[in-house]
């Protein structure tokens, strides 16, 4: 660590490349703490966990007794141990005893994605909720038609207020907080949903993973999903840089710009000629759509398209990458799975086999780099390396199945929650012995 920051001081590493190394270095050196402890006064397994996206500093958690509750987890409440063991007791719970409470087990609990004085939860009694931090109380309702196994707000979005919901419905909803109201429904699922996640590139755009093996991309500034991806559509390892596919592009269009032009004319002219007017061929598009296709389909996809699946199974997870630009999944037929959101191609990297849960949704998490996947494997949660697919470590703690993960990229510690009521706190290993640059400015007098 010392000859890092020497580097760092002489100026052959540079600032940002200098945090990067620090912050790899920690998570490669991620075990359970033993300075940090959260009490968790839920009576019922741990189904979420989300850390505010504001502040990094207060961790929120939803069990199935119906509770919510939320930690600060830079302050502790209580110091044992002569001071070296942090117990972060919950700044306030919300269980059966409350008067806006749930019914049934909480399936999901998220943070407003801007301010950390309203956070979100489903249920399995039909609701999302929309709480008020400072007074704990339900601001908003949101009756839905089954059961809700996942709730999700965009962290880009300016321009609405929307909570995405998955239920036992096939339907996924838009809850319009501004409005009070559902915005709209996405329909092209066969089987209820799971998961849903917006993406990190565009405030326009959700992922949902269905209980019929598909996940599918909507837009949803128009009808029907524009793509639905397929297992059997691959592409191997990632794609090329930007400038290789510059270099590439510009070299095919430069080959076919001499016959290019011909063929646009010949295309227009063709065209022409078969359909006349082009005003009457577009409408005898849409008619001929209707009658042979019987839910809409994004301008474009053909039906055996849309009858893709990505898992053999329920799809349990979805994670999109920080960058926005890989999509992971995992299903119910224990497969783990890459994708190129760009091309919408399955990367083929061989992840290692785990098992999985099965009946509910499990809650993924990566790191800040996007170099691990945090994965909840029954008993265990495992890290894997995004690109060779390999479990880069293994954490072990809990006594039962494992329901979620979260990590922090302020702290790096990795936050966990499973069936056994307890939410385990995975640290950075903190060496108090000295490094072999300390010796170098000392004097003969040192000790």
């Amino acid at each position: 660590m010392w000859k890092e920051i020497e580097k760092r001081e002489s100026g052959r590493v540079r600032p940002r490349s200098f945090a990067n190394r620090v912050k790899s270095s920690r998570v490669a050196s991620l075990q359970l703490s033993n300075h940090k402890d959260i009490v968790s006064p839920h009576k019922g397994s741990v189904n979420s966990l989300q850390v505010d996206l504001t502040e990094g500093r207060y961790l929120l958690s939803g069990a199935s007794d119906a509770s919510a509750a939320v930690y600060d987890v830079q302050q502790p409440q209580k110091l044992e141990g002569g001071g070296l063991i942090a117990k972060h007791k919950p700044i306030f719970v919300i269980d059966k005893q409350h008067e806006h409470r749930h019914k049934y087990a909480i399936s999901s609990a998220i943070w407003y994605p801007i301010d950390t004085g309203l956070f979100v939860t489903g249920s399995y009694d039909h609701y999302i909720k929309v709480w008020d931090t400072n007074s704990t109380q339900a601001v908003m309702n949101f009756k839905m038609p089954g059961k809700v196994y996942s709730t999700s707000m965009s962290s880009l979005a300016t321009s609405h207020m929307l909570i995405a919901a998955g239920t036992e419905d096939v339907q996924v909803r838009l809850c319009d907080i501004a409005s009070g109201a559902f915005a709209h429904t996405l329909s092209g699922h066969r089987d209820g949903v799971m998961t849903v996640q917006w993406s990190n590139s565009s405030e326009y755009v959700l992922v949902t993973g269905g209980c019929d093996g598909a996940i599918r991309f909507w837009d949803i500034r128009r009808a029907g999903c524009f793509r639905v991806l397929d297992q059997s559509h691959s592409q191997l390892g990632r794609r090329p840089p930007l400038l290789e596919r510059s270099a590439m592009t510009k070299g095919s269009t430069s080959r076919s710009s001499s016959g290019g032009q011909n063929m646009s004319k010949a295309t227009a002219v063709s065209r022409k000629s078969s359909h006349g007017n082009g005003a009457k061929h577009s409408g005898s598009n849409r008619i001929s759509a209707k009658g042979s296709i019987k839910h809409r389909l994004h301008p474009g996809m053909l039906s055996s398209q849309d009858r893709a699946t990505a898992h053999y199974g329920a799809v349990t997870g979805l994670k999109i990458s920080e960058d926005g630009m890989y999509l992971f999944s995992a299903g119910s037929d224990s497969r783990l799975r890459l994708w190129d959101i760009e091309s919408g191609c399955n990367t083929l990297v061989n992840f290692e086999t785990v098992r999985l849960q099965t009946n509910k949704p499990i809650q993924l998490s990566v790191s800040e780099d996007s170099a691990l996947v945090f994965v909840p494997c029954m008993t265990v949660v495992k890290a894997f390396d995004f690109w060779s697919g390999k479990t880069y470590f293994t954490f072990r703690g809990h006594y039962e199945y494992v329901n979620c993960c979260c990590y922090s990229a302020l702290d790096q510690e990795l936050y966990t929650g499973g069936n056994d009521r307890q939410i385990l706190v995975w640290s950075p290993f903190i060496s108090y012995e000295a490094d072999e640059g300390t010796t170098r400015n000392e004097d003969s007098w040192s000790d």
